[in-house]
């Protein structure tokens, strides 16, 4: 790949997330939904092996530098977000429209607080629900959500009166792979935050 530009491969990586957003927040409870489903993860599987080949790429060439990393930082917080708003956005799975948004901004606070950490002087700070982790949970979720589109087959339904339940699943009333995939992703947020937070503040009064 001489003579290719590593960033190249991290602009082409989210417009490869770009079309798998669609696919996801259309896919509906049919055939052709699953088939939009599984396009949409395997989409995302290869902008993930673009987004790790720009990297090694630059390494390899000698030209990596902070604005390579800074663009790949950056691209990687838009799909972060914008995989979850796209499953917020698909009203065939999902009934609160705004869970997306909310998973999206939690999933944010918890990546915010590894860059904090650097910016006051310390190494950037890892631990909590990780990328790779939530990621991994994300796409088996949707392969679960493909399934349940291609037989037509419903959650796990709740009363929303159980309010601990309601605040679980993030206003959604149903438990399916994509209600899932928002909670997780949300609650991980919120976990990775307080330990990130918490390792910060070790490090600095130390």
């Amino acid at each position: 790949m001489e003579g290719v530009d590593p960033s190249t491969l991290t602009w082409a990586s989210l417009a490869l997330s770009l079309i798998a957003f669609y696919l996801l927040m259309a896919a509906e409870r049919n055939t052709e939904g699953a088939i939009y489903i599984v396009g949409g993860v395997v989409i995302v599987l290869i902008a993930g092996i673009l987004d790790g080949l720009d990297g090694a790429l630059a390494r390899h060439q000698g030209t990596d530098g902070p604005y390579g990393d800074f663009l790949d930082h950056t691209i990687d917080r838009i799909v972060d977000v914008g995989i979850l708003v796209a499953i917020g956005m698909n009203a065939e799975f999902v009934s609160n429209q705004s869970s997306g948004y909310i998973a999206g901004l939690l999933t944010l606070f918890g990546s915010y607080m590894g860059t904090q950490a650097q910016s006051v002087g310390l190494g950037r700070i890892y631990g909590g629900f990780s990328r790779a982790d939530r990621m991994v949970l994300t796409l088996v979720a949707l392969i679960v959500t493909s399934w349940q589109a291609y037989g037509g087959i419903s959650g796990i339904s709740f009363d929303s009166s159980n309010w601990i339940l309601d605040w679980v699943l993030l206003g959604n009333s149903e438990l399916n792979g994509m209600t899932f995939a928002l909670a997780i992703s949300a609650w991980g947020g919120v976990y990775t935050f307080i330990v990130r937070f918490i390792k910060t503040r070790n490090g600095l009064i130390e």
